[in-house]
């Protein structure tokens, strides 16, 4: 490679670092912003410019189909390829022109107008999850008890699952995400996960289906009548990308919630601004996605060579773009380590930027608020249970807690 790593480089996954990885990915970005890491066989790009030019870059391609499936174990490759086909009908392992073509078919179901239509039914669920769930004077585990079922309720309604249907469906979109996070090791996670996959296509499929027969108030009808469905897309590539729909909806906005709980209640003064003024709540999750957002990195590949700050990235080679670290950046951000619900100024990259922005970003923004708002303004009581210990997933790619225990 064209440069040695910074002295500062280690391994992501090491336990310290999965607790708490800004430190680090400071170091990184003032050292270089763009350097090559032995370690992950990868080049790490933290300066925010840089990760601005990749995300704009022709030359940088968001097809990793290919390495997800190098991961699998040897044993667990005959049940891969029908998987690994679903997964590059994702529009989100898609290059434009491609990806842009399989975004359109969406782009009005999730447009804000579209998704505001839900204010109403999110708000009477966040109230309905927290009635339940939040009970004043019990402890709990806020993550299990809120940051995941409210959202898979809110993501099941958008999509028209049957309510029947929502523990299945679930647990397929754990399985799916233990496959395209990097979570699953043993072989027979993988099993479990490319299996998972291939069931909730079939499912989404016969749910195509009865939708066609039999039209409701939902995303699937929604697209179906726009008739986009057999022209510009196929139905397989439509069921494939329903698939990205439903894994995405729940997990990234689960943990949202959870950080952003845990960014006010460990800053009163914050904390208090969004008692004082609810419509805060909007600037806490906004952030947190800044922050200590859902998303550490995403992973792309060099499609071509191409130069990056003085630095000669070869076709093929892996590129992290660290949106963790740009969202970090002095040279971007005002006092970029203090979290302030009031900061305005420069975009942070928590949702992407450009081509691959998240098409769910109205949704997911419109699940966090409400359950945010309601929790801080409607649980003045609420405490952390104990903030000293907690335990994050080990991912590269996400930020999850594990568990997140409070007194309600």
């Amino acid at each position: 490679m064209t440069t040695a790593p910074a002295r500062t480089e280690r391994y992501l996954l090491a336990p310290d670092l999965i607790a708490d990885p800004y430190d680090h990915l400071d170091a990184l970005r003032k050292d270089a912003p763009v350097q090559w890491s032995p370690l992950h066989h990868a080049w790490l790009v933290t300066g925010y410019d840089q990760v601005m030019r990749c995300l704009r870059d022709r030359a940088v391609s968001a097809d990793r189909v290919r390495p997800l499936m190098d991961a699998v174990p040897q044993g667990a490759r005959d049940d891969a390829e029908r998987a690994f086909g679903i997964l590059s009908r994702w529009m989100v392992f898609n290059d434009p022109p491609q990806h842009r073509r399989l975004r359109q078919v969406f782009q009005e179901a999730f447009a804000a107008r579209a998704v505001a239509r839900y204010t109403a039914f999110t708000e009477k669920a966040t109230r309905a999850v927290l009635t339940r769930k939040a009970v004043p004077g019990r402890t709990g585990d806020l993550m299990a008890d809120v940051a995941k079922p409210l959202p898979a309720l809110v993501f099941a309604r958008w999509l028209g699952i049957p309510p029947t249907d929502g523990p299945s469906f679930w647990y397929w979109n754990t399985r799916v995400a233990d496959l395209v996070l990097g979570t699953a090791q043993e072989e027979s996670e993988y099993r479990a996960s490319l299996q998972a996959l291939v069931s909730l296509e079939d499912y989404l499929g016969d749910l195509v289906a009865r939708r066609r027969a039999a039209p409701g108030d939902d995303l699937i009808s929604q697209v179906l009548k726009e008739g986009r469905v057999g022209e510009s897309v196929s139905e397989e590539e439509f069921v494939g990308m329903l698939t990205q729909m439903a894994f995405a909806g729940g997990e990234t906005t689960s943990n949202l919630i959870a950080n952003t709980v845990l960014a006010l209640h460990t800053r009163p003064d914050q904390l208090a601004a969004v008692r004082a003024d609810p419509d805060l709540a909007q600037g806490a999750v906004e952030e947190t996605l800044r922050l200590d957002g859902p998303s550490k990195m995403s992973i792309r590949t060099a499609a071509r060579d191409l130069d990056l700050d003085g630095r000669t990235l070869h076709a093929g080679d892996r590129i992290f773009l660290v949106t963790a670290a740009a969202n970090r950046d002095p040279a971007r951000f005002p006092d970029p380590g203090r979290f302030d619900v009031t900061r305005t100024g420069a975009t942070h990259l928590g949702f992407g930027f450009g081509a691959h922005f998240c098409i769910g970003a109205a949704l997911a923004r419109l699940v966090a608020v409400s359950a945010v708002r309601t929790l801080v303004c409607e649980r003045p009581g609420l405490a952390l249970a104990d903030p000293d210990r907690l335990a994050w997933q080990p991912s590269l790619l996400n930020r999850s807690l594990t568990a997140l225990p409070v007194h309600y």
